[in-house]
């Protein structure tokens, strides 16, 4: 039997694609890999964890993430610019940096108003956009949790998105359908959108990993490519518009930084996973295998030398509705396909809801500690 690895030694082995003892875990480290509230109330209750509550970094216990052994600590954050839009309405409503309305509907703070829908490219040219300025303080916090972190030793240590994704903030302010409307019928329009949010990134993500850099192995991002039947967009205008804007963010972030590039889009994205190599990407999140084309046998042929996949536990279909005796076979299986030679990490594919029982995620980890 192999020696139990460390969590650095069990994750550099998987970047390597080489064999670890078991696939490296995220159970609850990342924004995009945690639980909602009620999800993780029951699985508290379930384990009867002793000791206090200890709130980590994005609201999971994390006495959590120690019962489930996941092998990352996550720093930083997004960060709200400095905006004239930027409002509080109510306790249900408010507009953020972008100019963009949010509303409670059915619990949730979901989009309700977008504030360059309908617009053209001289009212996009007078939008007053957010200053790039960010918050020095609380970077000097997410620098000092970094520092601890990487002298600790213990974890991989990943950096948060400091910034969203081209593409969804275009269809967040201008409407999805708007803004899909404009790649297909006034592609110029878009062209001009991301030069000028582009400028943005690049100014946010400059001191953001100059700051963070030394500490961390990997950064996170996250923009939406694919819905549940296939890419939101064409491969022809993926490569024509958001490639290149996508390129040069990874480009300058893996010089500032020195770390793998983590990239987070749901649905069906097989037919841009070449373009999203080439552009830069190392690790493939969240790998939504309910979506078309998204099985992992198929990813891991057609892929697997050249990304690492990092999700892939189904929350949409699986964990709610399965039995505890069904999740054993099927985390077996995920490990034993994308993790062949390693280029994996076990994961939910994405945040799991509070439809998900305790008692699923706890065959989870019990069956992903007897693995290898």
């Amino acid at each position: 039997m192999a020696a139990m690895m460390t969590s650095r030694e069990r994750f550099a082995a998987a970047m390597a694609h080489r064999s670890p003892d078991r696939p490296p875990l995220d159970i609850g480290a990342t924004s995009l890999t945690g639980m909602r509230p009620g999800c993780q109330r029951r699985l508290l209750e379930l384990l009867d964890l002793p000791g206090e509550p200890r709130i980590g970094h994005n609201g999971v216990d994390l006495r959590v993430l120690e019962w489930a052994g996941t092998d990352f600590r996550a720093v930083g954050g997004i960060f709200q610019l400095p905006s004239p839009h930027t409002r509080r309405i109510s306790d249900t409503a408010f507009v953020d940096c972008w100019g963009i309305r949010h509303d409670i509907v059915g619990g949730e703070f979901q989009i309700t108003e977008s504030p360059l829908r309908g617009a053209d490219r001289a009212d996009l040219a007078a939008f007053p956009w957010p200053e790039p300025r960010i918050d020095e303080a609380l970077l000097a916090q997410f620098q000092e949790r970094a520092a601890a972190l990487q002298a600790e030793g213990r974890y991989v240590v990943v950096a948060e998105h400091p910034v969203f994704g081209v593409l969804e903030l275009g269809c967040w302010m201008c409407g999805y359908d708007g803004f899909m409307l404009k790649a297909a019928m006034d592609p110029d329009f878009v062209r001009d959108f991301f030069d000028r949010f582009l400028a943005i990134q690049m100014a946010i993500i400059e001191p953001y990993y100059r700051a963070l850099g030394p500490y961390i192995d990997l950064t996170i991002s996250g923009d939406d490519f694919g819905t549940q039947q296939g890419p939101i967009m064409s491969p022809e205008m993926f490569a024509e518009l958001v490639a290149p804007p996508f390129t040069e963010r990874i480009a300058r972030t893996k010089a500032i930084a020195g770390c793998y590039y983590w990239h987070h889009t749901c649905g069906s994205v097989h037919r841009l996973l070449d373009q999203i190599i080439g552009c830069g990407v190392d690790i493939l999140n969240p790998v939504q295998t309910s979506a078309r084309e998204m099985e992992p046998e198929r990813l891991k042929r057609d892929f697997g030398d050249r990304i690492v996949f990092w999700g892939g536990v189904d929350v949409q279909q699986f964990l709610p509705k399965a039995s505890p005796s069904d999740v054993p076979e099927t985390i077996r299986a995920l490990a034993a396909t994308l993790g062949r030679d390693g280029g994996y990490v076990m994961a939910p594919a994405h945040e799991m809801q509070d439809d998900i029982p305790a008692e699923n995620i706890a065959a989870w980890v019990e069956t992903h500690r007897t693995l290898g």
